[in-house]
């Protein structure tokens, strides 16, 4: 096969793992330019390290990155393949923007569907002017969205995924928490069960991150990044507890067979109001993380079903790694037989609550 025709059939398939594909051609080659653009400027992690020129805290924090891929192969049993042993610098603050939609009168999602990974409920775009005109599309018909930065992907162990400079923004233990997170839909991506992915992959990346800064050398459970990826976890549950509650309060108001949609709709402002409330006596358990977004975003379905995408039932994530004796690598080998066949992958989980 010639270079050009495998290029731009390996940009495709990048296009696709992202979610970046929609049926204008055109929207397929700005996806796979961008895509080339952050493939062209990957430089080897080891290289950078013996960067002079590079500033000590990007250096420090692409050490934690090949330690993190390191323990995900070695502790965790991932196969982590090539991913992340490469840097890209990036000439932006955000890697890409994702629209989400949602029906007004219910909880159900816009979806997509793409090859490999299946149906989706959101789309990625590189540029911010194809990202608002998609959203604004969305809203004259009808819909809630959502619009919302991203800084790192994961092609599914399909390329070589460089870390990203945007990634590098965080502080160490979201680092690691992060290359954790992408790393684990290496080894398990039930396709088109998108909240069971994420929230999978959120529970492998705290308890991960857990782990790995609690037990290695230099660390261990007096350390201040110990503590505070507990903490980080301890919360990420509090918060799966509270939007699950929001959830299961729409829930009830759209199941409702005597209203009509405009009823729900007109109603559903007081549930979020509820919610908000709630929120605001739930904020000062929270320990490290204080979920501001939920606070300043508008809420609404698009928003909401945004976050429950990654903090779907959490604590039950928990109790199967309680019922594994806290084993990660135990839950980590079980859950791909576990859920092989599943029509609803979180019926395997008990319940943590």
């Amino acid at each position: 096969m010639k270079k050009t025709v495998r290029a731009f059939l390996l940009l495709t398939a990048a296009a696709l793992v992202v979610g970046a594909w929609a049926c204008s051609p055109i929207y397929v080659i700005k996806a796979g330019i961008a895509e080339a653009r952050i493939l062209r400027a990957r430089r080897p992690i080891p290289e950078v390290l013996n960067d002079d020129t590079v500033d000590p805290a990007t250096r420090g924090k692409l050490s934690f990155v090949l330690e993190a891929r390191r323990f995900a192969a070695d502790e965790l049993g991932i196969d982590v393949g090539d991913s992340y042993t490469m840097f890209t610098q990036l000439d932006r603050d955000t890697l890409a923007l994702v629209v989400s939609a949602a029906h007004r009168d219910r909880l159900a999602s816009k979806t997509w569907w793409f090859p490999i990974v299946g149906t989706v409920p959101y789309k990625g775009y590189f540029s911010l002017e194809d990202a608002r005109d998609a959203q604004a599309d969305l809203e004259n018909d009808g819909l809630d969205t959502y619009l919302r930065p991203t800084s790192a992907f994961s092609t599914l162990g399909w390329f070589n995924d460089p870390i990203l400079s945007t990634t590098l923004r965080s502080d160490d233990v979201e680092v690691v928490a992060t290359v954790l997170h992408e790393l684990s839909h290496q080894h398990l991506f039930v396709p088109g069960q998108v909240r069971f992915n994420e929230s999978f992959a959120t529970f492998v990346g705290r308890v991960g991150a857990v782990r790995f800064f609690c037990t290695r050398e230099g660390g261990g459970p007096d350390t201040v990044k110990c503590q505070r990826a507990q903490a980080r976890w301890r919360d990420y549950q509090r918060f799966s507890v509270f939007v699950d509650w929001v959830v299961l309060e729409l829930e009830g108001l759209y199941g409702r067979a005597d209203l009509d949609s405009p009823q729900k709709v007109s109603m559903r402002d007081e549930v979020f109001a509820q919610a908000l409330a709630r929120f605001d006596e739930v904020a000062p358990d929270f320990e490290s993380v204080s979920f501001g977004g939920f606070r300043s975003t508008p809420l609404n379905n698009a928003t909401l079903l945004a976050r429950m995408r990654y903090y779907h039932r959490l604590p039950d994530f928990q109790a199967l790694l309680d019922a594994h004796e806290g084993d990660v690598r135990r839950v980590l080998d079980a859950l791909p037989a576990m859920v092989d066949g599943q029509s609803a992958p979180f019926d395997v989980l008990p319940e943590g609550r």
